[in-house]
């Protein structure tokens, strides 16, 4: 059975004390959403110490929104997989779309961070998915499958196993544009289809989440399809009452 997961991307949200309020209204409210449901917390940097104590013992998870490609060194302004582990996150979202695409991200740099996050016994949600222009070209399916395959195929079956990955329709981040759920069933089935072809029966147990505007009145239809095991939500996120109605109604009560 695969897990059933919400995870929240803060992004740059939030001063450190907003942060603290946001997570305890989460934790206050976790007892309304079925306790199937894992919820994942993701953060700044600036407030991971913090959060962290909030979370603890509530069951709901700490993740981190990004880490470095280096272990530790003359990396000004960088922070480490051995930093965000050391306060407590035991999740990190690599290869977001903003990454890529503002930071220039590439496979080879996110093989290093992948690297380090297993080092430091983190768990991975990578993220891959088209931009606009590549999904009108019908060319979505060519470039999620070079996204895993420069990046996951380099993985070993045991870190595999340890490995979430999140669909980004990259034309729905922030655009309030929505992938249909069949959109989503039919994508996020070709991940699982591709992760099969190199890890074999695993595969039916990696958690593909839904990446793009989802919010508590398309959760329902999107958690629904067979392949679609969560999502990883932005916008929706920073409101502790959407993010958790995300869960309820996606998941059940």
């Amino acid at each position: 059975m695969r897990s059933k997961i919400v995870a929240g991307n803060w992004k740059m949200n939030t001063l450190p004390a907003e942060g603290v309020e946001l997570a305890k209204n989460i934790v206050a409210g976790k007892g309304s959403v079925c306790e199937c449901v894992h919820f994942i917390v993701c953060p700044p940097y600036t407030h991971l110490s913090e959060v962290a104590k909030v979370l603890a013992g509530t069951g709901i998870a700490l993740g981190a929104q990004n880490c470095a490609a280096g272990e530790k060194g003359a990396y000004t302004g960088e922070v480490s997989a051995a930093m965000i582990a050391a306060l407590g996150c035991r999740y990190v979202i690599l290869g977001h779309s903003e990454r890529r695409q503002y930071y220039g991200e590439t496979s080879a740099t996110l093989n290093r961070k992948m690297e380090q996050a297993y080092a430091h016994d983190l768990v991975p949600i990578y993220c891959v998915g088209e931009n606009l222009e590549e999904r009108e070209a019908g060319k979505h399916f060519d470039v999620v499958k070079a996204q895993i395959e420069e990046v996951v195929f380099n993985l070993t079956p045991a870190q595999f196993a340890r490995l979430i990955i999140a669909y980004e329709p990259v034309w729905a981040i922030g655009t309030g544009k929505t992938a249909t759920a069949e959109q989503a069933q039919e994508i996020h089935a070709y991940i699982r289809k591709v992760l099969s072809a190199k890890f074999g029966a695993a595969a039916a147990e990696t958690a593909i989440l839904y990446g793009g505007s989802c919010k508590p009145s398309n959760a329902a239809e999107l958690f629904a399809k067979e392949d679609v095991d969560g999502g990883l939500i932005g916008g929706a996120a920073l409101k502790a009452e959407d993010f958790l109605a995300i869960g309820s109604n996606g998941f059940g009560k």
